[in-house]
């Protein structure tokens, strides 16, 4: 085989994955000698990599040592100083034997150096024994690092040393393990490169043996690589397909699943307003509308801004209608109270991200205030203590008042003969506040006790109530950066926390 075509070899298969040193920074000394220019001063370069070497094995960096060692090695050799090459192998070697802190593959990379520099020396001076014993070493190396770069540069080296002394059936096996390995890892143009400079290169030595022997390979290889391709483009295509079968039927079963949610909000609303031709109408456009809308499925969506808006929506169109009737009617002002409570719990909804304004507030004569307006709804003899230290909190007065005396509501309604009522304050930190409402009685179900905050989980009798109320507290919570929970600790009726994070 040519020069040119082991250059090849060289910038193609070990520039796929090149030996190198570990990845550090290199020394100023080795920098230095890389930029000499050694046509124009060998002595200098060779003198600055030995200097390099000394310097890295002082510092315990045995890899950088052995690559600047061996740099120095070719460059003795180069002007015919065997000897001089000969004994600063034995001192690289030496040097990486005694250091104590590298591990047994690092210093088989280290030894794997010096062993080729010695395999070419002794195949410059046409010594194929001796060469052959070095290669044998350098395997066993190279095998010890576990590195596979190295792996890939001993396999290199084997076909230099089988074309180097005329063993072409060996160097062309060798040549083929290389093409395998660059097909396995599907660099194709690549291995179509090595071919054509193999034929180029027995059409230029008029060598028609290996032009023959290299174009029957290459045929060879083109039909199985080919096949490959085409196994891999199938793959790929049957992927692309599977994906996009996966795709559109999770964008179909998330479709179906919001329009399951629109309807039944759809249906849900047409049963609160049965008797409504106009609510009927407005609620039949909203679905066709939505039935026309399918087919742009970002538009759907599964968040709970889309849902809210949706039922306020809802809401709002059929308020203009429940104002006309009689108020003074229960389910008339059943449907008023619950439609209004549809577009508070939506615009709290809508506007979380929203900062809420607060006030600095006396909290002893604020909890007073929200205890007086329920003293003539309690059963007889139910005792309201109320228990909040003198000093004032900045809190919105708007949604903490209406959130307490929701909870103070309940409480009376749910509070026997003979019971108490709570509503204490306790600033729990700097920054944090609660206000907590008890009540005597029978206790909330644990099962239950998240059921309560959450909206439309059953259809309900509105003339008894919409249920809302509990899920309008939790949400103007929220909004305050704070939560509302029933306390799990308290076993003599039910008592509600209000956390705030001012």
């Amino acid at each position: 085989m040519s020069k040119q075509i082991l250059v090849f070899f060289v910038t193609l298969f070990l520039g796929y994955g090149a030996v190198s040193a570990e990845e550090v920074q290199k020394s100023e000394l080795q920098q230095r000698a890389e930029a000499v220019d050694v046509k124009q001063n060998i002595a200098s370069a060779r003198s600055l990599y030995i200097h390099a070497f000394n310097d890295y094995a002082n510092k315990g960096q045995i890899q950088q040592a052995a690559e600047c060692g061996a740099k120095a090695t070719a460059l003795y050799y180069k002007e015919n100083f065997w000897k001089e090459a000969f004994d600063l192998l034995r001192r690289v070697d030496q040097a990486i034997d005694a250091d104590s802190k590298s591990t047994t593959p690092v210093k088989a990379a280290a030894h794997y150096l010096t062993s080729r520099e010695r395999m070419q020396m002794y195949m410059k001076l046409r010594k194929s024994t001796n060469a052959m014993d070095f290669l044998k070493v350098m395997e066993n190396q190279a095998n010890l690092s576990g590195d596979e770069k190295l792996k890939n540069d001993l396999l290199y080296n084997k076909a230099v040393y089988f074309y180097t002394f005329g063993q072409n059936a060996e160097g062309n096996a060798v040549f083929k393990e290389m093409a395998d390995k660059l097909t396995k890892q599907k660099e194709y143009d690549k291995v179509d490169e090595v071919y054509q400079t193999l034929i180029a290169n027995g059409r230029r030595s008029n060598s028609a043996s290996l032009v023959a022997q290299s174009y029957k390979g290459y045929m060879a290889w083109k039909d199985s690589t080919n096949a490959l391709k085409y196994a891999d483009e199938i793959a790929g295509l049957k992927k692309q397909i599977s994906d996009n079968e996966q795709s559109i039927a999770e964008k179909d079963s998330s479709l179906t699943a919001r329009m399951a949610f629109i309807v039944g909000l759809g249906i849900l609303a047409a049963v609160l307003a049965a008797a409504l031709v106009i609510g009927a109408i407005v609620m039949l456009r909203y679905i066709l509308l939505t039935r026309k809308q399918q087919k742009n499925i970002q538009m759907l969506t599964d968040s709970n801004a889309l849902k809210a808006k949706f039922i306020s929506n809802i809401a709002g169109q059929l308020q203009p209608t429940f104002e006309k009737l009689d108020s003074s009617v229960p389910e008339v002002k059943a449907l008023l109270d619950f439609s209004e409570h549809i577009q508070t719990l939506s615009l709290i909804e809508n506007s979380t991200d929203e900062a809420v304004e607060l006030e600095e507030t006396q909290i002893p004569q604020f909890c007073e205030g929200l205890m007086d307006q329920i003293r003539n709804k309690v059963k007889k003899d139910v005792a309201l203590n109320v228990n909040a230290p003198k000093m004032s909190a900045p809190i919105n007065k708007e949604y903490v008042s209406h959130l307490l005396l929701h909870l103070l509501n309940n409480a009376a309604e749910y509070t026997p003969a003979e019971g108490t009522i709570w509503l204490e304050f306790k600033k729990r930190s700097a920054h944090t506040l609660q206000f907590l409402v008890a009540n005597t009685g029978s206790n909330i179900p644990e099962e239950k006790r998240e059921d309560v905050f959450k909206p439309f989980l059953e259809i309900r009798d509105l003339t008894k109530g919409d249920g809302l109320g509990l899920p309008i507290c939790k949400q103007m919570a929220l909004k305050m950066d704070g939560d509302l929970e029933i306390d799990p600790e308290f076993t003599k009726g039910v008592r509600f926390v209000l956390e705030l994070h001012v």
